[in-house]
C-alpha cells in the first residue's frame, strides 16, 4: 500500500489505519462521532493526499476538459473550481471531480481508488488534440481544514485575506511559510478550505503541526475517513462506488444540475439525451429511519408494500440527528419526498420515510 506524507505523523496520534484506495490511511483518531461533531462545531484537519491531480495542459486543454467532463469547464476563469463528472458513451460515470482553472491550464482532482483508471480514459480521448495530461498525484500533498473554526484557524498563518475567498474559489498563497494552493471547498458542508502543496515530508510534517497549533485554541482535532463519510452523507453529497459508479448516470443520481446537455458535445451526451427524452426512471433519494438507531447499511433493500424498490447506497446514524440516515435508488414514482417506505435491516422491514437531502439543513 502507498502511505501519504502524513503517515508517521497518523502512527504517533495513534489513527486505526486501513487500506483506501492503495493507500494506508487514517479512519479515525478519537472516535467517528467524536471527530464528526468537531468538525460541525469546531474544526477538524483531514489527511486527504490520496486523491488524484492531473495537470491539463496545451492549447487544446479546454476543448479536452470540456470532451470528457459533464459541467461546461468554457464557464470557468482563472481562480474558479467547478464540480463535475466524466461519463462513459452509454452515459455511465466514470467518476465525479473538480475541475481548477489556471491561467495556463486546468487541474483535475479525481477520487483516490479511480485515479489509474480515470487518467487512462482520459489519455485515451486526447485523439488529435494538442494537450499534454500529466499526472501529479504523487507529487502532490492535500489537507482539509474544515469546520464554522476553520477560518480563523488558518488566518492566523497567512496575510492572505481568505475571507475574501468565495466559496468555489481559490488563490496562491503562502501559509505558515509554504507557498500552497488554498481552495474554498470541501466535502463535509462546513466553512473550510482544502490546501495543495509540496508532498515532501517535511514541508508536509510543517505544516500539520503548524496548522494543529493554530488551531488549538479552537478545538482542532484531526479527523479520518469515517467521519469524512459520515459528514458527506448528512449533506447527501455522492459517494463514488457507492452511491454513484458506471452502472449509474448523473441525471437519475440528481447531478442534473453539473450536466450541461446543451453546451455542445461531450461523452455520454447522446445516451443522457436519450434518457431525458425518455424519463428518468429511478432516482437517489435521501431516507430517514423512523426506529431509533436503526442503522442502514450499503446493500439492504428498500421496499414498500412488500415489494423491493432498490437497494441502500449509503448508510449510517447520523451524530448530529442520532437517527437513521441514507440514500438509494428507487423507481421515480416512488421517489417524492414524504413517500413511506421500509429498509430491510436484518431480515426486518423497519419504518422510513423519503427526505428531500441535504439531511442537515445549513
Amino acid at each position: 500500500m502507498k502511505r501519504t506524507p502524513f503517515f508517521s505523523i497518523h502512527q504517533k496520534l495513534g489513527a486505526k489505519l486501513v487500506e483506501f484506495g492503495g493507500y494506508e490511511m487514517p479512519v479515525q483518531y478519537s472516535g467517528i462521532i467524536d471527530e464528526h461533531k468537531t468538525v460541525r462545531q469546531a474544526v477538524g484537519l483531514f489527511d486527504v493526499s490520496h486523491m488524484g491531480e492531473f495537470e491539463v495542459r496545451g492549447r487544446d486543454a479546454l476543448a479536452l476538459v470540456q470532451r470528457v467532463t459533464t459541467n461546461d469547464a468554457s464557464k470557468l476563469t482563472p481562480g474558479k473550481v467547478q464540480y463535475s463528472a466524466m461519463c462513459y458513451a452509454e452515459g455511465g460515470i466514470v467518476d465525479d471531480l473538480l475541475v481548477y482553472r489556471f491561467e495556463d491550464h486546468f487541474m483535475l482532482v479525481v477520487n483516490a481508488s479511480n485515479i489509474s483508471k480515470d487518467f487512462e480514459w482520459i489519455v485515451s480521448q486526447v485523439g488529435s488534440l494538442e494537450v499534454m495530461v500529466v499526472n501529479k498525484s504523487d507529487d502532490v500533498a492535500l489537507l482539509a481544514v474544515q469546520g464554522p473554526r476553520s477560518l480563523e484557524t488558518l488566518q492566523k498563518l497567512t496575510s492572505t485575506d481568505l475571507s475574501s475567498l468565495a466559496y468555489y474559489t481559490f488563490t496562491h498563497a503562502t501559509l505558515a511559510g509554504i507557498n500552497l494552493i488554498v481552495s474554498r471547498t470541501g466535502y463535509t458542508g462546513e466553512l473550510g478550505f482544502e490546501l495543495y502543496g509540496d508532498a515532501s515530508p517535511r514541508v508536509a510534517t510543517k505544516l500539520w503541526n503548524e496548522i494543529t497549533a493554530a488551531g488549538k485554541e479552537f478545538g482542532l482535532k484531526p479527523a479520518g475517513l469515517g467521519a469524512r463519510d459520515t459528514l458527506r452523507l448528512e449533506m447527501g453529497f455522492c459517494l463514488y462506488g457507492n452511491d454513484i459508479d458506471q452502472s449509474t448516470n448523473p441525471l437519475e443520481a440528481g447531478l442534473g444540475w453539473i450536466t450541461k446537455l446543451d453546451k455542445g458535445e461531450f461523452n455520454g451526451r447522446p445516451a443522457l439525451m436519450r434518457v431525458k427524452e425518455e424519463g428518468i426512471r429511478r432516482k437517489l433519494v435521501g431516507f430517514v429511519v423512523e426506529e431509533e438507531r436503526a442503522f442502514p447499511r450499503h446493500g439492504y433493500e428498500i421496499r414498500k408494500d412488500s415489494l423491493t424498490l432498490g437497494h441502500v447506497t449509503s448508510g449510517t446514524v447520523s451524530p448530529m440527528l442520532e437517527q437513521g440516515i441514507g440514500m438509494g435508488y428507487v423507481q421515480s414514482d416512488a421517489s417524492v419526498a414524504g413517500t413511506p417506505i421500509c429498509v430491510n435491516i436484518r431480515g426486518k422491514d423497519v419504518r422510513a420515510h423519503i427526505v428531500k437531502v441535504p439531511f442537515i439543513k445549513k
